[in-house]
């Protein structure tokens, strides 16, 4: 999933684009260089990031799914938003998915919307406000207390018909460093025990620059190398800024795990 931000504030600046030529460019590349999906975004989540007005949202939002419709007719695209208005327009315009970091709780007509519109539904995981949720939580256990809140979230939807659920732990919402590390290591109980595909979004944050001290602009090394961790671990997608990158661990990860896989059979026999 290449990440896309019709916005100009995002964390990582060369994510950023601002008209029609850059973002028909930077799509291209992005599925030249092997992105499946786009993710398009139109309000910046980094921390201390000013929220939009939803009509601000919209002016970003709408035009820019018009314009990959056009250029890409074939394209899955995914918005990320939290406001149903938002998504409701995008879901007008062809969208395929929507991607909501508060899961519904930032709007309490998301859930609803969803299960009218029947499409996919990212669920990511928070704690607090918009206002709050880069702030530190203290968690019982971290792994079993974001694992609870699939749980609840996946009976809320399935009772609602909505069954299209793709689970996002929210690394670098809501939790210290360490945190985030234990869930990457659970990303295999999530997928086995809840049976929905896990994203995974750390590309390039600061889960990646503190433990190896660097800034965003540098932090690519780190991010591939916590990626082969996450696709260890039993990742289903990847969203990232680096998608060239990002397919070259996937192809590495599943050529190693297929040849241990054809030695273990080897070695039983």
């Amino acid at each position: 999933m290449g990440i896309l931000n019709i916005t100009p504030d995002s964390f990582y600046s060369k994510s950023r684009v601002g008209d029609e030529k850059l973002l028909v460019e930077r799509v291209g590349e992005m599925l030249a260089a092997g992105a499946d999906m786009i993710d398009v975004g139109g309000a910046s989540t980094r921390p201390g990031s000013s929220e939009p007005t939803e009509k601000e949202e919209l002016n970003r939002i709408v035009p820019s799914i018009k314009i990959l419709r056009k250029n890409f007719p074939n394209l899955l695209i995914a918005v990320d938003t939290y406001r149903a208005n938002v998504a409701h327009a995008a879901y007008e315009e062809g969208v395929d998915i929507i991607n909501d970091i508060s899961g519904g709780a930032f709007d309490q007509d998301m859930i609803s919307l969803i299960s009218r519109i029947n499409i996919p539904y990212i669920v990511m995981h928070l704690r607090g406000t918009r206002e709050t949720m880069h702030q530190v939580h203290s968690y019982n256990d971290v792994v079993r207390d974001v694992f609870m809140y699939f749980e609840e979230k996946i009976n809320l939807l399935n009772a609602l018909g909505i069954h299209q659920i793709i689970l996002d732990p929210g690394f670098g919402f809501s939790k210290q460093l360490e945190d985030n590390y234990k869930l990457l290591g659970a990303i295999s109980t999530y997928k086995e025990k809840l049976n929905y595909p896990i994203l995974v979004g750390i590309s390039r944050k600061r889960m990646i620059q503190q433990v190896v001290g660097t800034d965003a602009d540098h932090a690519l090394n780190g991010t591939t190398a916590a990626h082969v961790i996450a696709l260890m671990n039993g990742a289903s997608i990847l969203r990232v800024h680096d998608v060239k990158e990002a397919k070259e661990a996937i192809k590495i990860t599943q050529y190693f795990l297929n040849v241990n896989k054809i030695s273990d059979i080897l070695h039983q026999n």
